[in-house]
């Protein structure tokens, strides 16, 4: 008996069942964008030394313009066995007293000629019912908003990294020309910037 027949007695249309088997011969547009991005979050972990978790790959995939959400993201990165590099650390994060300090690329002066010259960043912790939670924004000197913003329980660099993977992806800035500044202390040194070949070019790091 042919399929046809089978179809008609089962009243399931033929479009039905051979749309079916093509699915079954050829991967989901879905399926087929899971595997392309599943190879650009392997080169971004790869290019990161093996240290960017969901967050900074999410952030970088943004900034390339890819529209994904970060659950997909996280999805992907732990069916391809992938994971970031985020030690947990008691109580609060010192600087290497042996590690080499940034040079102050703005003496002291807070003000910038046009947008996206000069960002400042700090950390801020925000008390809570489950304890501390940590608030990392970026601001751009000249007009004095915000360009991006994160949040997380501990104040690591990884926390600082996200933000600016944010702010690069939300604004258009020139090779050389933004400074992203901040201030000395026990929040996590801005120094790491620096190994990270994603932003070297883009940015000059106090």
């Amino acid at each position: 008996m042919g399929v046809e027949c089978v179809l008609r007695e089962l009243h399931i249309p033929s479009s039905t069942y051979y749309r079916w088997r093509r699915a079954e011969k050829e991967p989901c547009e879905r399926r087929r964008r899971d595997v392309e991005l599943t190879e650009r979050i392997k080169e971004i972990h790869t290019e990161s030394g093996g240290i960017y978790g969901s967050p900074r790959v999410h952030a970088v995939l943004h900034r390339e313009g890819a529209r994904v959400g970060r659950k997909r993201v996280e999805r992907l990165m732990r069916e391809a066995d992938i994971s970031g590099v985020s030690p947990r650390r008691k109580g609060f994060t010192r600087r290497d007293p042996k590690a080499t300090l940034a040079p102050d690329l703005v003496n002291r002066n807070f003000t910038a000629p046009a947008p996206n010259r000069l960002w400042v960043t700090d950390l801020t912790m925000i008390s809570t019912g489950e304890g501390p939670l940590w608030l990392s924004a970026i601001r751009d000197a000249f007009s004095r908003r915000v360009v991006a913003w994160e949040t997380s329980a501990r104040a690591d660099a990884d926390l600082v990294l996200t933000t600016l993977e944010y702010a690069l992806a939300s604004r258009e800035v020139e090779p050389g020309k933004l400074i992203h500044h901040a201030d000395h202390g026990c929040q996590p040194g801005l120094n790491r910037l620096s190994q990270h070949r994603l932003l070297e070019s883009r940015v000059g790091v106090r």
